[in-house]
């Protein structure tokens, strides 16, 4: 009976292999198309990376085209049209001389941080005579000071704006200014000329400016004339005005 047994099993088996061998043949052929199906994305996958790459490299020399131009900011339009307007000549304004003195005005130039008291006048100019300040303090003599290379000269105790330092502690730190203005003269036969004249102007200062030993009023400009002596606060230096001249007849 055992040998029965063993030989229908055989029989049965034999029948059953035909369908094991189809099953066997499809999950075969599904792998074979899932990985059919999976070499076709991949290559899909290659081509679009392909593409975006092209396409980059496309965008990139549209931008050489004006990448390669030697520009200020590195790149630069292509073709683009600049619409030119005729500028107009700009006047270049008179510059502010800080470094010297005028007449009064408003609290709008500074100066190493220094608001100056004013700016020289639109009649100033440089003079032609070399005048010059002789400077005394009792019987000492003191180095002379040229007045001719400047049309004006600001005096006081502030050394960072001051042209003439004066550094008495009675006088102020802008006292007062040394200015030559053109001034129109009659002359003898009555015709008019213009001659460019020293002049000092107290600045409101604390304790004065004296003309030949007599005060001046502030803000008002004084003719100086040859041999005149200046005195500023209750210093003793006095500064004599001459020029290269002196003492010479005319």
């Amino acid at each position: 009976m055992g040998s029965d047994r063993r030989d229908r099993s055989r029989s049965r088996e034999r029948r059953n292999s035909p369908s094991r061998d189809r099953r066997d043949r499809s999950r075969s052929k599904d792998k074979r198309n899932r990985e059919r199906s999976k070499d076709t994305k991949r290559e899909r996958r290659a081509e679009g990376d392909a593409g975006q790459e092209k396409r980059r490299q496309e965008n990139r020399n549209d931008g050489g085209r004006w990448e390669d131009k030697d520009t200020q900011y590195g790149l630069e339009v292509p073709e683009a049209k600049v619409l030119v307007t005729e500028a107009t000549e700009e006047v270049e304004k008179e510059g502010i001389n800080l470094g010297l003195s005028g007449a009064l005005t408003e609290d709008s130039n500074t100066f190493n941080g220094i608001v100056i008291k004013y700016a020289e006048p639109p009649e100033a100019r440089k003079p032609k005579r070399r005048w010059r300040f002789y400077v005394f303090k009792g019987s000492e003599t003191l180095p002379t000071l040229h007045l001719h290379r400047q049309s004006a000269y600001l005096m006081g105790r502030d050394r960072k704006v001051c042209d003439l330092p004066i550094d008495h502690p009675s006088c102020s730190k802008q006292h007062a200014a040394f200015q030559y203005r053109m001034i129109s003269r009659k002359k003898d036969d009555g015709t008019e000329a213009n001659r460019v004249l020293p002049y000092v102007i107290d600045l409101g200062s604390a304790n004065g400016t004296f003309l030949n030993n007599n005060k001046i009023e502030s803000k008002r400009y004084y003719e100086l004339k040859e041999k005149d002596v200046l005195k500023f606060g209750f210093s003793t230096r006095e500064y004599v005005l001459l020029h290269e001249n002196s003492g010479e007849d005319d």
